[in-house]
């Protein structure tokens, strides 16, 4: 028996809260009461929370990679959008990207930061989860860090060139592929170059 898929735990989630808001009657204001309502309390599920919620890993931020900007040079080079997810570890609306559905037979998704190689075309997988699913990575590519923001703890990947944001990497959900992880990245933070890209990412300037 296959577990749900994050996507249909937080649709289920997401229609119960909806119901719940509309239906639930107001509490009496005459009666105090000694039990809190229970959808109150539900906007702070951190597990839900920490599905589309931007989170700020500060272990990524603080750490040395080739390529440096700052604020204001990554805001000339990024638009909006890119800038909240690649600098301030954002994340895109599930279904959303236009590289969720895309599969070509050959090509390579870079940093949409930097344009560093990160994943060829063969490393993507259908996963239904939302977002673009990959396998594996090009050796070196990304880097792994712990993410523990909305009181849980997940592992955050991010383009080893820029320290740019890519999404999370999940292990063990039974996907029929030869790593059994879920590198669940961003629309946003990718680009793809059918033609590989080689010798186009930027280098640390010297």
């Amino acid at each position: 028996m296959r577990i749900p898929s994050f996507t249909s735990i937080v649709h289920a989630f997401n229609s119960f809260a909806s119901f719940a808001t509309r239906s639930a009657p107001p509490p009496p204001f005459t009666v105090a009461s000694t039990r809190p309502l229970a959808r109150k309390s539900m906007p702070t599920i951190p597990f839900f929370g920490a599905l589309f919620s931007s989170g700020s890993s500060t272990s990524s931020q603080n750490m040395s990679h080739p390529v440096q900007k700052s604020k204001e040079e990554w805001q000339a080079i990024l638009n909006q959008e890119q800038f909240r997810i690649l600098r301030e570890k954002g994340t895109e609306a599930p279904f959303s990207g236009k590289y969720d559905k895309h599969y070509p037979s050959e090509g390579l998704y870079a940093c949409a930061g930097c344009g560093a190689p990160l994943y060829k075309a063969d490393h993507k997988f259908k996963s239904g989860c939302g977002w673009p699913a990959f396998f594996d990575a090009v050796p070196g590519a990304i880097t792994r860090h712990t993410d523990r923001t909305f009181g849980m703890e997940r592992t955050e990947i991010v383009c080893s060139n820029c320290g740019g944001h890519l999404g999370h990497v999940f292990k063990g959900e039974g996907y029929p592929t030869p790593t059994d992880e879920r590198h669940c990245v961003n629309s946003v933070s990718i680009k793809f170059d059918a033609g590989e890209g080689e010798g186009k990412k930027e280098e640390a300037k010297v």
